[in-house]
């Protein structure tokens, strides 16, 4: 008589672990890890392109015209209001104020 309730034990399951392991990495590869580095790597070339006269955002949402921008310096100098400038590090740099806003 077959018993089908009884346990079998199984063979080769170590395989099946190894292949969810690499599925798993290559997911977040696609859905996490790639679009990040093309996100900062589009980030540092919008840093890298700004030249004076960009209307900007800061990180602490502060809005600003760029004054001076210097080669090989890593601030920039931006006016706020008349007669109000601040020298911010241009890491700080999140926007481009004349843009229209992004939908997330």
């Amino acid at each position: 008589m077959i018993n089908l309730l009884e346990a079998q034990p199984q063979q080769g399951g170590m395989g099946g672990f190894w292949i969810m392991m690499i599925l798993m990495v290559v997911v977040m590869y696609f859905f996490m890890w790639r679009p990040e580095s093309k996100r900062r790597k589009q980030m540092q070339q919008f840093r890298d392109s700004l030249k004076k006269g960009d209307k900007i955002i800061t990180a602490g949402g502060i809005y600003g015209v760029i004054k001076e921008v210097k080669d090989g310096d890593p601030t920039v100098l931006i006016e706020v209001d008349s007669d109000v400038t601040l020298r911010v590090d241009k890491n700080m740099i999140v926007a481009d104020a004349t843009a229209p806003a992004q939908q997330k």
